[in-house]
């Protein structure tokens, strides 16, 4: 199996940043891809960004390009997002995405693997 444990989610005014880690532990060398989505009270779950296994790859959602940056280290099991210039839209719940494929998928029933979700709330 493959745990998957998200930190760093919080409350923030707008403008101010944030930076989520997941820790994935168990059968890691199940991984490939890595990734963050995000729910929203009443919304689907949504594609939020990803990574490569080499880290070389990567993509955004579009309204987070510029604003947010993932990265991973995997002599940690660990990916990370930074979030910057946060806006009260942002507010959700994280979830950490990892996959068996090289690539991550944008649709969130592809996904192999979920970490229990952390939740970032941005006031305006």
């Amino acid at each position: 199996q493959v745990r998957l444990v998200e930190s760093g989610g919080g409350s923030v005014q707008a403008g101010g940043s944030l930076r989520l880690s997941c820790a994935a532990s168990g059968f890691t060398f199940r991984i490939d891809a890595m990734g963050w989505f995000r729910q929203a009270p009443g919304k689907d779950r949504e594609f939020v960004s990803a990574i490569s296994r080499s880290g070389f790859n990567t993509d955004y959602a579009d309204s987070m390009k510029g604003r947010f940056t993932i990265s991973r280290d995997n002599a940690k099991n660990t990916v990370y997002l930074q979030m910057n210039s946060l806006k009260p839209e942002d507010t959700a719940v994280y979830y950490c995405a990892a996959d068996r494929s090289p690539s991550l998928s944008r649709v969130s029933y592809d996904i192999d693997y979920w970490g229990q979700g952390s939740q970032v709330t941005v006031s305006s």
